[in-house]
């Protein structure tokens, strides 16, 4: 069954070095759905405690099983347009609207 449009949750607002947590989560697909979550357009990169993800500078954990996004300590540089993208092989991948959140 293709996936149906996820239910994104993201905080408008936020304040500086909180912990924040975005979620998205959608219950019609199966296989169960995974979750790429995006920002400003672009995806996010899941942090695999490689080099890469260190050198980038990651603050958030990205758990594409359970569609969370948690930043340990928001800063400004997370302020920005987020939505998720849920998908699961079969038919379209669906996405959640932008919202914004402002740090």
């Amino acid at each position: 069954v293709a996936p149906t449009t996820p239910v994104c949750e993201v905080p408008s607002s936020a304040m500086t070095g909180t912990v924040v947590e975005l979620s998205c989560k959608e219950t019609e697909g199966s296989p169960p759905s995974e979750y790429q979550w995006y920002k400003n357009g672009v995806a996010l990169l899941e942090k695999t405690g490689t080099g890469s993800a260190r050198a980038a500078n990651i603050t958030y954990t990205m758990n594409k099983k359970s569609g969370t996004l948690l930043f340990n300590t928001v800063t400004k540089d997370d302020t920005g347009e987020y939505f998720c993208e849920a998908s699961n092989g079969i038919g379209l991948s669906q996405k959640c609207s932008v919202k914004r959140m402002q740090v």
